[in-house]
C-alpha cells in the first residue's frame, strides 16, 4: 500500500515541479523581460535572479540565462565582476549551443551579447557563424521555429546599425516575414 502511495506522490511532485517551471520559463514572458531588463537596471537585477533558478537543459532558455549573466555585466561597476559576468554569459551560450547548434534565436541572443562587448576581451569570436546561422533562420520561417512576430524583430535589429554587411542587409530584405 505504502509503494503505490509513494509512486504516486512522486509522480504528481515531478508534475507540479515541471509545470512550475514550464509556467515561469514562457519564452514570449522571457523575451520581454530580457527586453525590459537590458533597459532598467532593477528589471535587469529580477532578470537575473529569476533566470539563476534555472538549472534546465532548454537550449533556449539556457541561451536567456546567459544573457541575463551579460545584463548584469552592463549593470555592475567592478570590472572584475563584469568579466565574471560576461564569461558565465559565454559558458551558458556555449552549452546552448551544444543543445542545438542551428537555434536562431540562441544564435541571435549571442550575437547581439558578443556585437556589443568590446573586442580587447577575445568574448565575441561567434559574430560570424551566429550570424550565419541567424540569417538562414529567418531565411526557412517559419520552419526554423521561430514566431513571426520575433522573425520580424531579429530582422530589424539585424538590419540596423553595422550589424550586417550591405550584402548581408540585401538579403534579409528580400526576406518575406
Amino acid at each position: 500500500m505504502i509503494k503505490p502511495f509513494l509512486l504516486l506522490f512522486l509522480t504528481f511532485t515531478c508534475n507540479v515541479v515541471l509545470a512550475d517551471t514550464n509556467s515561469r520559463y514562457k519564452l514570449t514572458d522571457l523575451r520581454k523581460e530580457y527586453l525590459e531588463a537590458s533597459k532598467n537596471e532593477k528589471a535587469g537585477g529580477r532578470f537575473y535572479d529569476k533566470m539563476s533558478a534555472y538549472h534546465q537543459k532548454d537550449p533556449i532558455i539556457l541561451a536567456y540565462k546567459a544573457a541575463s549573466e551579460a545584463v548584469m555585466a552592463k549593470y555592475v561597476w567592478n570590472p572584475y565582476t563584469k568579466l565574471k559576468h560576461l564569461k558565465a554569459a559565454a559558458s551558458f551560450f556555449e552549452d546552448a549551443v551544444k543543445l542545438d547548434k542551428y537555434a536562431p534565436e540562441v544564435r541571435f541572443l549571442r550575437f547581439t551579447v558578443e556585437f556589443y562587448v568590446p573586442r580587447y576581451l577575445n568574448l565575441s569570436e561567434h559574430l560570424e557563424e551566429d550570424k550565419k546561422v541567424v540569417i538562414l533562420g529567418l531565411k526557412q520561417h517559419p520552419e526554423s521555429g521561430m514566431t513571426t512576430e520575433l522573425a520580424r524583430a531579429i530582422r530589424e535589429f539585424m538590419l540596423s546599425k553595422d550589424h550586417c554587411t550591405q550584402r548581408e542587409k540585401k538579403q534579409l530584405e528580400e526576406i518575406r516575414i
